[in-house]
């Protein structure tokens, strides 16, 4: 059998049709009945109280009326919501276009939304996106359907890339929105209670001393106070390790600052991946101290294998919370 043609070889619509291909065929056992999408939720509409059962009840979600008049703890029980809308925040930012393995981040990131457009379709769902690009943010409304969700994905693929080290790609890097800013719009237009997805590298913001919170992070724990929230970490081998190949030349794609370095230094190699190892760690500590659910996904690795584990650990999660499903989430 003749090898699938690499996602570069081909035309646009011809990569939608196989990433459509990709996702029905290797995420069919998610895509069937009602319970299905990303993340287990609570609901929103109230349903009465039960008994607190702990090690599986949030304390937030504590009926305290109901608590001091029977005195046994009670928490608060939902109905699941029955539609629902998904906000995305894609970031197109010069540094997402990377990329040295089979895919670049751009091409795993429009992956990524295209998964969660199929996961989270439905009667009466809907999707909508706020777009970092290096002009700015673009706003795509919440809409459902098939075409509009293809639409998004047009839209995001053949967007215009920067030259990295160009004096074009420093403009851009001064034109636009950061992701604090995005974060921010988000929550603006988000008003009902729904799903919001961020794809991202999170490299934007990111403070020089270890410790400190990201300029992302405090719009992002607004986010997760009234909303579901998965954050989508994009990265690609060369961001975290450099190989021993000699003399090459580092470019910033965000400002377009251009660096020679010396591969064949071991001990410089080293100090790289510390430094990129503590800036992961600097993004894994930030998302967890928001509250957002965490998923990554490497431009060198199976996309679809490491989605398929993170929604089947979701539900695992649901399922011993005894956490009541909303719709079209979990």
């Amino acid at each position: 059998m003749a090898p699938e043609p690499a996602m570069t070889d081909l035309t646009p619509d011809q990569r939608l049709r196989q990433l459509e291909l990709t996702v029905t065929r290797r995420l069919d056992g998610l895509l069937h009945g009602e319970r299905r999408g990303l993340l287990p939720g609570p609901g929103s509409e109230p349903a009465g109280s039960r008994e607190y059962r702990p090690g599986e009840d949030e304390v937030r979600r504590m009926d305290w009326s109901v608590t001091a008049r029977t005195a046994v703890a009670h928490v608060r029980e939902v109905d699941a919501d029955r539609e629902l809308t998904t906000w995305l925040l894609v970031d197109a930012s010069p540094s997402m276009e990377f990329g040295t393995a089979e895919l670049d981040k751009r091409e795993l990131t429009v992956a990524a939304v295209a998964t969660i457009g199929f996961l989270t379709a439905g009667p009466g769902n809907r999707l909508g996106a706020q777009v970092l690009t290096p002009y700015g943010l673009h706003r795509v409304p919440a809409r459902g359907g098939r075409n509009h969700l293809f639409g998004l994905l047009r839209a995001l693929l053949a967007g215009p890339r920067s030259a990295a080290g160009s004096n074009t790609t420093s403009r851009f890097a001064h034109s636009g929105a950061d992701l604090a800013e995005a974060l921010a719009a988000v929550h603006r237009v988000a008003n009902r209670r729904g799903l919001v997805v961020v794809v991202s590298d999170f490299l934007d913001g990111l403070p020089d001393e270890p410790g400190f919170p990201a300029r992302w992070e405090r719009p992002l724990r607004r986010l997760v106070v009234r909303h579901q929230v998965l954050a989508v970490e994009i990265t690609d081998p060369r961001e975290l390790e450099l190989p021993d190949v000699g003399l090459i030349t580092l470019t910033d794609p965000e400002t377009g600052r251009c660096r020679e370095v010396w591969t064949g230094d071991r001990r410089l190699r080293e100090r790289y991946a510390e430094a990129a190892a503590a800036q992961r760690d600097q993004v894994r500590h930030s998302l967890r101290r928001s509250g957002a659910t965490h998923l990554g996904l490497r431009t060198d690795r199976d996309w679809a294998v490491d989605i398929v584990r993170h929604v089947h650990a979701q539900r695992r999660l649901a399922t011993a919370s005894g956490a009541p499903r909303r719709g079209g989430v979990a």
